[in-house]
């Protein structure tokens, strides 16, 4: 469903990868990895369509995303380094207005309450993201996945402050998704889905 072709990057007279191609199909867990500064969040980005590429191609579903770009970024979610949650609002707020634009049902309250509960913030529903830690904050943007009907994920750095168990939890909604016939790209440093099948690694660097 996914197919990058001959994408090259250079950032300050830098190759960061070039000429790389490959297609992710549907039901695909992938992660991109290689050492700090190989590109892996560059490539992430270019493949949202928020970065700049040198050369190359992206297609979802056979279609160039340049030309179908609106189409393509309402089968996308992608949770990057920044949270995108408005601090003004509280965790519930963020997520009805994420819910407003992107789902086709009714919002319902306690859905949003059920998410919030699987990334550990309980009680917190109705609390300022301003007033949240840095790690709640992501747990509010992590929130997003358990309300998503986007097909592809795309996640940089996703378990940032979460723990062991809260890994667990990601792990196994990564592997729902994928069953489901989603895709899910991400970084991490996190030692995830060790001796799983379904996970495919994208290496970035030597």
């Amino acid at each position: 469903m996914l197919e990058v072709s001959q994408l090259t990057a250079i950032r300050d007279e830098r190759i960061l990868f070039e000429s790389l191609s490959f297609t992710i199909d549907s039901g695909e867990l992938v992660q991109v990895e290689g050492r700090n500064g190989t590109g892996k969040t560059t490539l992430l980005r270019i493949i949202t369509g928020l970065g700049d590429r040198d050369s190359g191609e992206i297609f979802w579903s056979g279609e160039n995303i340049a030309s179908n770009r609106d189409a393509f970024h309402q089968d996308l979610l992608f949770l990057g380094h920044q949270t995108g949650v408005k601090r003004e609002l509280t965790a519930y707020e963020n997520l009805r207005f994420y819910l407003s634009i992107h789902s086709r049902e009714p919002v319902d309250k306690q859905t949003i309450y059920d998410a919030l509960t699987k990334v550990g913030l309980a009680g917190r529903e109705d609390v300022p993201v301003a007033q949240l830690s840095a790690g709640q904050q992501r747990r509010v943007a992590l929130a997003r996945l358990w309300l998503s009907e986007h097909k592809l994920w795309i996640l940089d750095e996703p378990l940032t402050a979460i723990d062991k168990q809260g890994v667990k939890v990601l792990e196994s909604l990564f592997l729902q998704h994928a069953q489901k016939g989603g895709i899910v790209i991400l970084t991490t440093h996190q030692d995830m889905f060790s001796d799983n099948p379904k996970l495919r690694k994208i290496k970035l660097g030597n």
